[in-house]
């Protein structure tokens, strides 16, 4: 019998590691740190920071137009420029942490970050912001999958749930309070003070992670896959592009949505076959030999989407057809983050106890049941609905988030987190953006649609309501405008009822899919196996 081939040295390492064809990964024990508390503090401020700067400046758009002589169109580039840099970035997260250091890209980007977040508060023209924040999100994109990543290094896989849980709060918190604390400090103050807002928190963070956060031990060199990173980039900037571009242009009628969506197309196909058949591509891809990891990064992307188009949603709805001042809409909505902090501080206690799936359902359930609350909603009622619903949501993404993160990493090898973490980053932000522009695109449809349905059923002898007939009977063509007002409000009304029904089922269509995701059981050692 010829004897069996002698293993090389990486088929080697690749079993020890678990990252075989059927072997199942162990993660190693945790980073002996000694200040972990301020370590878990520095990590979190960072997060926050960089969440609350995705929609902080939103409200502040209509005063920032004024002030740098921009039509509405040109200031849509104001948030692409962020969203296409942090998109870009993102996955190249894991390669500069792994060849420089952890630690070192970590301060950098919050450097970065602060010293582009003080020049946006200072710029002069519409091509200085543009500018100012493309380097906010060079600087922003590391922020949140290294934080992620050092949490799963200096807490044991026990207490995996836990750390999530701290690490979800900064992520969901931001988006939820940056429209209420943006729109305070624009009226207040002004536009600029949503930038320089991040100065103190970037500067005590820099010092906190510069005196506590040690080095990462996994950090090693390897050589840089220029096609990989270049075929992703141009990927993931034609889909943000047409994403974002899409709902001025009226879709696949523009010239440049069509270009944007074939090149997207090219460079997506071209990344995938150069990723399996390289030998040491940009994204490793025994990262999709966890099944657990996969599973997670699926439900994160649905998370994106509902999660974010709820909130891109709401402030619109409340502000244009219910007459919500900017304050107003934001202490309306910042309940749902009370919602989604009690969650995470229970569910931080609850991972390690039950079965991380029944947690998920539980929370995809009320996501469910809140989302069917908002079709309920009508234009003449009170705040209760919108903070109810509100809450019920926060916790039910909450529930969902943070097992969600834990059963993510738990099997992975640690070599392996720096890219996990930016890798399932990016599949949350590319949801939302994916998310935000088709329920917009449903919006302004279903809004047309049904306003032109109701308009042609309108006579003197049927009315729609009081207000449509007070309108009506108002004199030339002031009533009718008045009466046309009314009949718009009523079918964007609608629109917005659709677009909550649609992910209500997109929510519920999710639950079956959680008997992907296996359960994992503590082992000897505190190392996580799959049953």
């Amino acid at each position: 019998m010829a004897d069996k081939p002698q293993e090389n040295a990486l088929e080697k390492a690749e079993k020890a590691a678990g990252v075989g064809a059927s072997a199942t990964p162990l993660p190693p024990q945790p980073q002996r740190v000694r200040f972990h508390g301020l370590i878990t503090l520095s990590v979190m401020a960072a997060t926050i920071m960089q969440a609350l700067d995705t929609t902080i400046a939103n409200v502040a758009l209509p005063r920032m137009q004024g002030t740098l002589s921009a039509t509405q169109d040109e200031m849509g580039w104001v948030l692409t420029s962020y969203i296409v840099a942090a998109a870009i970035t993102i996955p190249l997260t894991g390669w500069l942490a792994g060849q420089f250091g952890r630690r070192r890209v970590f301060l950098i980007s919050v450097f970065i970050f602060t010293v582009a977040s003080a020049l946006c508060g200072l710029a002069e023209s519409l091509p200085q912001i543009v500018l100012f924040r493309f380097l906010q999100g060079v600087g922003g994109a590391a922020l949140v999958p290294l934080s992620q990543a050092v949490l799963f290094d200096i807490n044991p896989p026990k207490d995996f749930g836990r750390a999530m849980a701290i690490w979800g709060i900064g992520v969901t918190m931001g988006p939820i309070l940056g429209p209420a604390l943006g729109g305070w400090l624009t009226e207040n103050y002004s536009w600029r003070w949503v930038f320089y807002i991040n100065l103190p928190i970037g500067v005590l963070t820099l010092v906190g992670l510069y005196f506590t956060l040690p080095e990462s031990r996994n950090a090693q060199g390897s050589r840089f896959d220029f096609f990989g990173f270049t075929t992703l980039s141009i990927f993931i900037t034609a889909l943000q592009l047409m994403m974002d571009r899409g709902q001025l242009l009226d879709w696949f009628s523009s010239r440049e949505i069509v270009i944007e969506a074939i090149v997207a197309a090219v460079a997506f196909y071209l990344f995938l076959v150069h990723t399996f058949s390289h030998p040491k591509p940009f994204l490793n891809p025994h990262l999709f030999q966890d099944q657990n990891f996969v599973a997670s990064n699926i439900f994160i992307f649905v998370v994106g989407v509902v999660l974010f188009a709820t909130l891109a949603l709401v402030p619109p709805l409340l502000q244009t057809e219910m007459r919500y001042p900017v304050v107003l809409t934001g202490l309306v909505t910042a309940p749902r983050g009370a919602g989604t902090m009690v969650a995470m501080i229970v569910v931080g206690r609850l991972v390690s106890r039950f079965d991380p799936r029944m947690i998920i359902a539980a929370g995809l359930a009320l996501t469910a049941f809140s989302l069917w609350q908002m079709t309920q909603f009508s234009l003449q009622m009170n705040t209760w609905p919108i903070i109810i619903s509100g809450v019920i949501q926060g916790f039910g993404v909450g529930l969902v988030w943070v097992p969600l993160s834990a059963v993510a990493f738990t099997t992975l090898p640690a070599h392996l987190r720096n890219e996990g973490t930016a890798f399932f980053n990016l599949l949350r932000n590319v949801g939302s953006s994916i998310g935000i522009s088709v329920v917009f695109f449903l919006f302004t449809q279903n809004t047309q649609r049904v306003h032109a349905s109701m308009a042609e059923h309108i006579t003197p002898y049927n009315f729609i309501g009081n207000s449509a007939a007070a309108a009506f009977n108002g004199s030339g063509m002031r009533g009718l405008a008045g009466l046309d007002g009314t009949i718009f409000n009523q079918a964007a009304m609608i629109a917005y009822i659709d677009d909550f029904q649609l992910m209500m089922i997109l929510t519920l269509a999710t639950i079956p899919f959680l008997f992907l995701i296996k359960k994992t059981r503590p082992a000897a050692g505190s190392h996580a196996v799959l049953d």
